[in-house]
């Protein structure tokens, strides 16, 4: 299955891909895991895209594509994939359609997950991150323990992710609304798209999306 999850930053796809991927037996390909990957690597990817990303500005289309392009031609993704973060404008959507004519397949679904705004804001502030293991918490709804061991060594250091400042969050929802919602648009005239509530917990949201595919 080849599936696209749509949505605004803090919707919950990464967390909603990692369980369809795992259910499907498809990859989970998050291109802004890999991004923060070339960034914490200090790749040139990584060193262009980390302006970018610091300022909640979407990664220029030409830099993703390369990545995107690459991921998809591995084994792994010949049966089925799972994209999360990726395609953000008409462009790379118009690319990814092309990418996807290479390899003589089609999508089967865009899965939109709606959030209010006022609900991503309060999810996105209150997240802390490790910055050794990249464990994730939340002040309010899963607050991190005072001392914990961390996989990498030591105990775990939380702090809050540049890009989840409130300033920047409100750029990345500018964003998103500007860019990326056109793209409901597009693959609704395509009969691909399908819209779930995404306001609940994340084994709710889940049940919703395995009903609607």
């Amino acid at each position: 299955m080849r599936l696209i999850l749509l949505g605004p930053p803090g919707s919950g796809k990464g967390t909603q891909s990692a369980l369809l991927a795992e259910r499907l037996g498809v990859p989970h390909i998050s291109t802004g895991d890999m991004l923060r990957a070339a960034v914490a690597a200090g790749t040139e990817l990584g060193i262009k895209a980390a302006a970018h990303m610091d300022a909640g500005e979407l990664v220029p289309d030409d830099l993703v594509v390369l990545i995107v392009r690459e991921r998809l031609s591995q084994l792994d993704a010949s049966n089925g994939f799972l994209l999360d973060g990726f395609p953000r404008t008409d462009v790379q959507a118009e690319k990814l359609g092309g990418m996807i004519e290479e390899i003589e397949s089609g999508l089967d679904a865009v899965v939109l997950i709606d959030v209010p705004e006022e609900d991503i804001l309060r999810r996105l502030s209150g997240r802390r991150v490790c910055l050794a293991c990249g464990a994730v918490y939340h002040i309010d709804s899963n607050p991190p323990p005072e001392h914990r061991r961390c996989p990498e060594g030591g105990e775990c250091s939380f702090v809050q992710r540049h890009d989840d400042t409130e300033a920047v969050i409100m750029e990345r929802l500018r964003v998103y609304r500007e860019q990326t919602s056109p793209l409901i648009n597009y693959y609704k005239s395509r009969g691909l798209l399908v819209s779930v509530d995404g306001v609940g917990s994340v084994r709710e949201v889940f049940d919703r999306i395995v009903r609607t595919l």
